[in-house]
């Protein structure tokens, strides 16, 4: 399974952004998908997940209010709409994934995947 972001990039603070994740490749159903962040000389973070079936979500304190979290499971793709966005928000963005996939024996296994990440920078 691949995950591809989209949909960084350069703008000011107050700005919004829309990023998107789409997960393709092999036979595979999505559980819950997932935004992170990493910015320079940090750990990664948590942004938000959502899950598949009712869609529940979770998000950081830091977002909450200003990012949304959407997914679209029957396209495999999940959305970040990022609103009122702060310098503190530049970060190199990253789409994470937990998908039960079928293996070799015709069985199915849990795995996680990540995309390549997108940077999103926000100038004061």
């Amino acid at each position: 399974v691949q995950l591809v972001e989209s949909g960084g990039g350069l703008v000011q603070a107050g700005d919004s952004l829309r990023l998107s994740c789409a997960a393709s490749g092999g036979t595979f159903s999505i559980n819950a998908m997932g935004w992170y962040r990493q910015a320079p000389g940090k750990q990664r973070e948590l942004v938000a997940t959502i899950r598949s079936g009712g869609g529940s979500t979770n998000y950081a304190d830091s977002v909450k209010g200003r990012f949304t979290i959407s997914s679209e499971y029957a396209k495999n793709t999940m959305y970040l709409q990022m609103n009122s966005l702060k310098p503190e928000d530049t970060a190199v963005y990253y789409c994470d994934a937990e998908v039960r996939e079928l293996v070799s024996g015709g069985r199915y296994f849990t795995f996680h995947y990540w995309g390549q990440g997108t940077q999103v920078t926000v100038s004061s």
